[in-house]
């Protein structure tokens, strides 16, 4: 099987650039490592890893009107913004998890919450403005073509994310990590969620400008 080089390291650099730059997703695995830890973060970073993916296979193969249809990015836009104000609110109250190391002696008996869970975080990516914007824009780029080589290309692209979402969202989890084991009040921790949740928010402002 002939591979088309320079389609794969260009496709795979846009989906590197696209999963590691800061967005919702990034914003939320990072509270949530600092928050709930690594380990009880992976749910959510498989979801992600995971979901997005699907979601480009779903709209490249059968539903890329809804690319196009103003009505379906006027829905987004509004419904994205409103679970994501739901989501900040959410990581602005969460306290941090009492049975992770970084947070030993920050968090009390009543510290709790629950990070967000694999169906969840996969489920997450269709009200996910950046997520829209993103398959958008791969989907118009890298899956040109003949309608038997657009399937080949669409299936490749959202191979490329799976591959490379996983790693980039890891990382950001351990920056959280590493940010709660500098954090060493539980005070200290949830004064940085509400910054993160700040920059959920405001995340928000591009997409609700268009």
């Amino acid at each position: 099987m002939n591979v088309d080089w320079t389609w794969l390291l260009s496709a795979g650099a846009f989906a590197v650039a696209m999963s590691a730059t800061p967005g919702p997703n990034n914003t939320m695995v990072v509270a949530s490592g600092a928050t709930y830890g690594f380990a009880r973060t992976v749910p959510h970073m498989l979801g992600i890893a995971a979901g997005f993916p699907v979601m480009l296979v779903v709209l490249g193969t059968a539903g890329l009107p809804l690319l196009t249809d103003p009505r379906v990015h006027a829905a987004l836009k509004w419904v994205g913004a409103a679970y994501l104000l739901w989501l900040a609110w959410k990581i602005a109250r969460a306290d941090p998890d009492p049975a992770d190391p970084a947070a030993e002696g920050a968090a009390g008996p009543a510290a709790g919450g629950r990070p967000l869970g694999f169906v969840q975080a996969a489920l997450f990516q269709w009200v996910n403005p950046k997520a829209w914007v993103i398959a958008a824009g791969a989907l118009a780029t890298y899956t040109a073509g003949t309608e038997g080589a657009s399937l080949a290309a669409t299936l490749g692209l959202a191979a490329l994310f799976g591959v490379v979402a996983l790693p980039c969202v890891g990382l950001w989890t351990l920056i959280g990590v590493g940010t709660a084991r500098v954090l060493c009040t539980r005070r200290a921790v949830r004064l940085f969620n509400l910054a993160m949740a700040g920059l959920l928010v405001a995340s928000l402002g591009p997409a609700l400008r268009e």
